[in-house]
């Protein structure tokens, strides 16, 4: 299977899709949703983040990095905002520290890495669990697996869209190809398996927005052995 990718790094550009936002549905659909979050980057980028424990959150490597110097931001530069919802947030809190996958190798001029684009990113205070509940990570996620992703946008800024029961097309070494159809604004979404009368599980984290000759599609970065040890070394 040979992919084309049309755009990546979806947190630095604007754009909008008109077949994507069809397919999405309200976040409220999702129990717990407000586990997921939108970064705010140096005040003029965003991508999308998942509270994963108390003061942890799971987002995309390349969220951490400037894609005009190459240089990374300044933890406190960053701003998770739980469960934002129009002009609400369940929680927010600066970031104090970030750690990003030991394989993972930023490259500017748009030619971004594929596979360990993930990053654990410290918060100033946890957030309580009477708040927000962190979501359950999973690291298995085989071609024809259903699932959600949860995540912010340009064109959707201030509330979350849920996109259900879309599919797993391929899975690589370190990367899933997915139907999925996200936006600008997007990097660091959580991948979700959602199974009857269990809680979602995070299989994966979105990289970037692609294409597979005409068909749209979406790039995930796997959860491998790594980010356990990123876990521990952020808190």
């Amino acid at each position: 299977m040979r992919l084309m990718l049309a755009i990546i790094a979806a947190c630095f550009t604007v754009g909008a899709s008109q077949t994507a936002i069809a397919r999405q549905y309200s976040a409220t659909a999702l129990p717990g949703w407000e586990a997921v979050g939108r970064l705010n980057i140096s005040d003029k980028y965003m991508c999308t983040g998942t509270l994963v424990a108390p003061n942890l959150v799971l987002t995309a490597a390349h969220c951490v990095y400037d894609a005009q110097t190459g240089r990374r931001f300044k933890p406190q530069r960053i701003r998770f905002e739980a469960g934002l919802d129009g002009r609400r947030v369940k929680a927010a809190r600066v970031v104090d520290k970030a750690v990003v996958h030991p394989s993972y190798e930023f490259r500017t001029g748009g030619n971004y890495q594929l596979g360990h684009d993930i990053a654990v990113l410290r918060l100033s205070s946890p957030i309580s669990a009477a708040e927000v509940r962190p979501f359950h990570m999973l690291g298995e996620a085989d071609r024809g697996t259903s699932v959600n992703v949860l995540s912010y946008s340009y064109t959707h800024a201030t509330r979350p869209s849920l996109e259900q029961g879309c599919e797993v097309l391929s899975r690589r070494a370190r990367t899933l190809v997915m139907s999925c159809q996200v936006d600008f604004g997007a990097s660091g979404a959580p991948v979700l398996e959602v199974l009857p009368g269990s809680p979602p599980r995070i299989v994966s984290v979105i990289s970037s927005k692609a294409a597979m000759g005409q068909r749209r599609v979406s790039i995930g970065t796997t959860l491998d052995s790594t980010l356990r040890a990123m876990m521990r070394s952020a808190g």
